[in-house]
């Protein structure tokens, strides 16, 4: 069940990238960048969070529920667990694009974390849906 441990790989490092930035956030605090600016602005933009949520809390939940689904699909075989990564991956898809937007045109800064973020659900995504059309 390669794609399935994809997927949980994937989701997990969502779930740690996520769970960094919103405990950051959270704090007061700023993302670490290393040589790289930008991490920063962005989670000082007024796009950081939505009714004082943090929007990493947000990509936390998707993550750990891909996450939960991935596990799901993987111990018991199920399609449910698999229809779960999918379909909150799609549906994350049109919001990250939005966000990485924002980040290009609006905030003019570049997080390496929200684009790690990114890739993780994109990956997922792209493994979940290549095995939906496998199971058809």
């Amino acid at each position: 069940m390669a794609p399935a441990v994809a997927i949980i790989v994937a989701a997990a490092a969502g779930v740690a990238v996520s769970a960094y930035l919103t405990f950051v956030k959270m704090s007061g605090g700023q993302p670490y960048c290393g040589p790289l600016a930008g991490c920063e602005t962005v989670n000082t933009s007024i796009y950081s969070s939505i009714l004082g949520i943090p929007v990493a809390l947000f990509g936390l939940a998707a993550s750990a529920t891909i996450l939960g689904g991935a596990l799901y699909w993987w111990r018991n075989r199920s399609r449910q667990g698999l229809l779960i990564a999918y379909g909150l991956g799609l549906a994350s898809l049109p919001i990250l694009a939005y966000l990485t937007y924002l980040e290009l045109f609006v905030i003019h800064a570049i997080c390496v974390w929200c684009v790690a973020y990114a890739v993780t659900i994109v990956v997922g995504w792209l493994v979940a849906a290549r095995e939906m059309l496998r199971a058809r």
